[in-house]
């Protein structure tokens, strides 16, 4: 490659060539720290519950965001994600990983700034473009700039190298949970109190609930104990005035996309690339008989070509499954906890219990892709897509039978079921996430790998919609049946009472969030079951059908064709890039 000129000449590959003598050993924490940052998105479901109530704060007012519309936000960032590392994939091979590192800490860190605006002030769509798109395009870029670069370093260990970079990225919300958490409580503000509901006069109008505050009808919320509890800084119980506090998140988006933009900007400028020919010192490359029995090809296929394979298309949709089945759970995953087990362990499933929660899912998706990718060093990458889903057919299988067993019959085994059972599954959506760039480069050869990782990520930025899609639907349906089932056993006059309206407005009363599963169970009669712990039934029977499809797809996989292959061409000859 030629002398790169210009003023951001610095940032090229060809001024970050290792000198001889380099320890490669210092290139993963530089990667580590990149994808630490970015992989803070996986702690995205401790911002639903704030953003659902950014105008009530303690309770969701009838102006208030949704959950289905918050949700996408995190499905909108992973589609930019796969788009920006198809894209950026091949950017990649001609500029290298320090000029792609600098610009993703520049959309990373930028989309969380332009995110708190739309929060601020209350713009949805501004929260979707910073966060979700431009956000998004950083993690996209983030995500591949130093996966090819360690294979190129670690030829010996492809897998384990994988492992190491991506292990940072789910491993980013285990510092990312409890920093938001930790900032909210910070930043959040309390709305002004009224008194006690008993003790306030409430009319309904169109659904929404009003007080008179010094001669003035103002629209309020009425939080419960358990909301209250839910708080940062729990409060009493009662009536609150909507548009008043402040939940923090705003403030929280902004602090944050400073520091990772920092951090990020740093590990960037640390990157470096061996030299053309670099291999590391006593390394033999595996025999022929091995590499076959591991499918490991001595041949390269060009970016392009790969795409005329068909084991890209297998391999795309092996991905696309095994991310939409865990991908839609993580989304929700402090929401599904609360909701499954909330009412019927109250005592234990509290605010803190789901939190950790979220921070346990952060440190199995972290453990399981460096586990499961040393581990494919040793059975081959395609037997460890086997494990992945035969055994996580059975586990998403298992969480309905919980689910209906805790509702029935309360009891911690259930709970340590639950939490085994969706671990499990997080440690093999981690390692299917840090198995495939070594399978890549096992099936097309290290010439292109790079940039065909950036394209097959595109069966992310697909299973982003599809998970998210499937869980939130299919659980709203549920939650409809179940608000509608619970009217109907519910007395009309207590109900008039509790709501100030009839049954015959109760659509209306749902949509302006007035009436809840929680708020019906309280004038429901008793030994009426709570039908919360079921919501999710359905979305894991889907889920394990996914995985069916996912493991004959991988099972079909084969070497690749010799006319697809790049002929006289060896790893010393191709870009020492990343």
């Amino acid at each position: 490659m030629s002398e790169s000129a210009g003023p951001l000449a610095f940032l090229m590959k060809d001024r970050i060539v290792a000198k001889p003598g380099f320890n490669r050993w210092l290139v993963p924490p530089a990667s580590i720290a990149i994808h630490l940052c970015i992989g803070s998105v996986y702690a995205w479901s401790i911002f639903n519950p704030p953003l659902v109530k950014q105008i009530g704060v303690v309770a969701s007012a009838a102006d208030d965001w949704t959950l289905s519309s918050v949700v996408w936000i995190f499905s909108t960032a992973i589609v930019f994600l796969g788009l920006a590392a198809a894209i950026g994939g091949k950017w990649l091979e001609e500029v290298g990983p320090r000029m792609v590192g600098f610009l993703a800490a520049i959309c990373w860190g930028g989309g969380f700034l332009i995110g708190s605006l739309g929060i601020a002030y209350h713009q949805l769509w501004l929260v979707y473009l910073g966060y979700g798109a431009i956000g998004g395009c950083g993690l996209g870029l983030a995500y591949v700039s130093p996966v090819s670069t360690l294979i190129r370093w670690f030829p010996d260990r492809r897998g384990m190298a994988t492992g190491m970079a991506i292990m940072g990225f789910g491993g980013g919300a285990m510092i990312g949970a409890p920093l938001k958490t930790w900032l909210l409580s910070v930043f959040y503000e309390a709305p002004q109190y009224l008194g006690k509901l008993a003790d306030i006069r409430l009319v309904t109008e169109a659904g929404r609930r009003y007080a008179e505050v010094a001669g003035q009808k103002v629209e309020v919320v009425v939080a419960s104990a358990a909301d209250m509890a839910k708080m940062p800084i729990p409060g009493p119980e009662g009536v609150y005035v909507v548009g008043t506090g402040d939940t923090g998140v705003a403030s929280v988006f902004l602090t944050l996309g400073i520091v990772y933009f920092l951090i990020m900007t740093v590990a960037a400028f640390s990157y470096r690339v061996p030299p053309s020919g670099w291999a590391p010192a006593g390394w033999t490359p595996p025999t022929d008989e091995k590499s076959k029995k591991k499918m490991i090809s001595d041949n390269h296929v060009h970016i392009d070509q790969a795409l005329r394979t068909p084991q890209f298309y297998r391999m795309w949709l092996v991905l696309c499954l095994n991310v939409t089945a865990g991908i839609g759970v993580i989304g929700v995953a402090k929401t599904m906890m609360t909701e499954i087990f909330g009412s019927t362990l109250p005592g234990i499933v509290d605010a803190g219990f789901a939190a950790t929660y979220v921070l346990m899912i952060s440190v199995f998706n972290m453990v399981g892709r460096f586990f499961w990718a040393s581990m494919s060093d040793f059975i081959g990458r395609k037997n460890t897509y086997h494990c992945f889903f035969l055994l996580g057919m059975l586990l998403y299988l298992s969480i309905p039978y919980v689910a209906t067993q805790v509702s029935v019959a309360p009891s911690v085994m259930w709970l340590v079921l639950f939490y085994g059972a969706t671990m499990t599954i997080f440690t093999m959506y981690g390692g299917g996430f840090a198995t495939i760039p070594a399978y890549l480069a096992d099936i097309f050869g290290t010439l292109h790998v790079g940039g065909i990782h950036g394209r097959l990520l595109t069966a992310w930025s697909t299973a982003g919609v599809l998970g998210p899609f499937a869980i939130t639907h299919l659980r709203q349906l549920s939650l409809e049946d179940a608000l509608h089932s619970l009217a109907a056993k519910v007395d009309p006059q207590q109900f008039q009472q509790a709501f100030g309206a009839g049954l015959d407005q109760l659509q209306t009363l749902i949509a302006t969030n007035t009436v809840t599963i929680g708020k019906l169970m309280e004038i429901a009669p008793p030994g009426t079951v709570d039908p919360t712990s079921s919501l999710y039934n359905t979305t894991m029977y889907a889920m394990a059908g996914l995985l069916v499809v996912a493991f004959f797809a991988n099972l079909g996989i084969k070497h690749v064709d010799d006319k697809h292959h790049v002929h006289n061409t060896h790893p010393e000859h191709a870009p020492a890039t990343a």
